[in-house]
């Protein structure tokens, strides 16, 4: 027998992909998060199913208990992680914002600011509970009582919970998109021309650059600190091995660059800036994280 809530169902997908990806920092388990929600709602006997007012409401909660369930072992699964693990990033267009979050009020976090490379690392280093309850209310606006359901806490505990994740945002005015993009153009100039001056010039004098290759590709292991020693490690890799084109292109909705090499997308690289000056660079070279680049 069809599904009576088939069409409501199916189109709950992109808003579970939208928040598992802003929970787990990862697209491919946001899938597979997806899938595993879907495959609860179909193991529900047609009575049961019947029974659920809202087939969204309901998913929303399962996708998020399997997400504070699989945060609770990242850690773990990180201490084997070869080098700094690094958020997954989206190429600008992927998660198109939709969901049920309004516009405002001003004061929380929009869908868009929260998928910047910068907001994702900042979740990550918050306890699984934070991380839930923030995201839900603030940029998902559920409200403490439901958060609850999910955490297994008081709607109180809750409240404090995301209070002490917001503590951790910074909520200061952040650069526009124009300027933005300005230095991280100046930023591949400076690269592609290997001006070593232009690029410390660029740089905040307290800068730091982290690199993600996962063990699968070639990757500094440990953040490096100060802008001197970032342009000196960015002129090595420029003098190392075959020329790699550089590319602007939309990071998780910020401006950022992609390197491509004979065709291929080999690393992605995320940008943020503080007071006119890019202050952190993600560098992503694992493979199996580029696979969304490599499906454009």
């Amino acid at each position: 027998m069809t599904d009576p809530h088939l069409a409501e169902v199916i189109s709950e997908r992109r808003q579970l992909i939208n928040l598992a990806y802003r929970l787990l920092g990862s697209l491919a388990e946001a899938e597979d998060v997806a899938q595993e929600t879907y495959t609860r709602w179909y193991a529900l006997s047609e009575q049961q199913r019947e029974a659920i007012a809202s087939p969204g409401a309901w998913m929303t909660t399962v996708a998020s208990r399997i997400c504070l369930d699989l945060l609770g072992s990242a850690r773990a699964r990180r201490e084997h992680y070869v080098g700094d693990w690094i958020p997954e990033p989206v190429p600008g267009g992927w998660l198109d914002g939709t969901g049920s979050a309004p516009a405002d009020p001003a004061d929380r976090v929009t869908l868009d600011e929260s998928i910047s490379m910068a907001f994702l690392v900042v979740l990550d280093s918050m306890t699984p509970a934070e991380r839930v309850s923030f995201v839900l209310h603030d940029i998902f606006r559920y409200t403490f009582a439901e958060i609850a359901d999910v955490v297994g806490r008081t709607p109180a505990a809750c409240r404090q919970l995301a209070s002490s994740a917001r503590r951790r945002i910074d909520t200061s005015r952040d650069p526009s998109i124009a300027e933005r993009a300005d230095l991280v153009r100046g930023f591949k100039q400076a690269w592609e021309s290997r001006d070593i001056e232009a690029l410390v010039g660029l740089l905040d004098p307290q800068a730091i650059a982290t690199a993600d290759g996962g063990g699968l590709a070639l990757a500094f292991l440990e953040p490096i600190s100060g802008a001197e020693d970032i342009a000196g490690a960015w002129m090595e890799i420029a003098a190392r091995g075959p020329a790699v084109t550089l590319r602007e292109c939309s990071v998780n909705g910020q401006p950022g660059l992609v390197g491509e090499l004979d065709g291929a997308i080999v690393s992605v690289y995320a940008f943020d800036v503080a007071d006119g000056r890019i202050s952190r660079i993600w560098a992503v070279r694992n493979p199996e994280k580029l696979r969304p680049w490599s499906a454009r």
